[in-house]
């Protein structure tokens, strides 16, 4: 439907997203890692780290020498896991650009906490869901779901940047095109339960996501904020905040690097 590729949403409390990149570095390392096997060895690591319902349920057993992980760290290893290269962008992306605000909102270490928590229910979720108990699960995606739906409800407003069906750029309030999506994975889990695409997953990140927020954001930090952010793309010369310093609020811009400003 799109896919983010830039929003102006300052960060207020820290400096850099630390775990946000660590999370996408690591996910990097562990796809080329895998790419870099054998296609055997491959898909042995797959299995060995994917989410399987059945072995997670204790209905099954995996062959000697393919058991990576003890249960039930695979809740959390399967997220680390993907299944190519555009498995990993698309999720990396929506990391990128959605991940540093939600680690701003509740600090370093419970950032950590919330995505692993949000992968834990989307493989929760898939697995009691799901009508194939014996396919391992992979990919970020329940994780990332809770990082939008923890986005949606702190920063509604903010302008996102978004390819709109993947070729059309347009500046949108984030609430539009991530309610739209949140509301995609519902309907899909409803219509097409058994496709290549775990729904379930995603919902339960979703769920997960909309509930840790409440608890983990830090005090003071407000729900569904009113401020209204244009991506600096979009800002005329003669607007508010084209200064590269700071703007009205005092906010300074942050290093070049770290996507945005704050």
């Amino acid at each position: 439907m799109f896919i983010p590729f830039h929003d102006a949403n300052t960060l207020k409390h820290i400096k850099v997203q630390w775990v946000t990149l660590a999370l996408i570095a690591l996910n990097v390392a562990v796809w080329l890692f895998i790419s870099l096997e054998s296609e055997q060895a491959a898909q042995a690591t797959t299995v060995g780290l994917g989410f399987i319902p059945a072995i997670a349920f204790g209905q099954a057993q995996l062959a000697e020498g393919l058991d990576i992980v003890p249960e039930p760290l695979t809740y959390l290893s399967y997220a680390f896991v993907h299944s190519g290269f555009w498995h990993l962008a698309s999720n990396m992306v929506f990391l990128w650009v959605f991940g540093d605000n939600v680690e701003d909102a509740v600090g370093h270490m419970r950032f950590l906490l919330f995505y692993l928590l949000c992968a834990a229910a989307g493989a929760l979720c898939h697995g009691l869901l799901t009508t194939m108990p014996e396919a391992p699960l992979v990919g970020a995606s329940g994780a990332i779901s809770g990082v939008v739906a923890a986005y949606v409800m702190l920063h509604p407003r903010v302008k996102v940047w978004v390819l709109v069906f993947f070729r059309v750029p347009l500046p949108l309030p984030a609430f539009v095109p991530l309610l739209l999506w949140i509301g995609q994975q519902f309907f899909m889990l409803a219509v097409a339960p058994d496709g290549d695409v775990s729904w379930g997953a995603h919902v339960g990140g979703i769920l997960a996501g909309a509930v840790l927020i409440l608890v983990l954001r830090r005090r003071g930090v407000p729900l569904f904020d009113r401020e209204i952010v244009t991506p600096r793309a979009v800002r005329n010369e003669a607007g508010v905040g084209t200064a590269v310093a700071a703007g009205a609020d005092g906010r300074i811009e942050r290093l070049p690097w770290g996507r945005g400003r704050g």
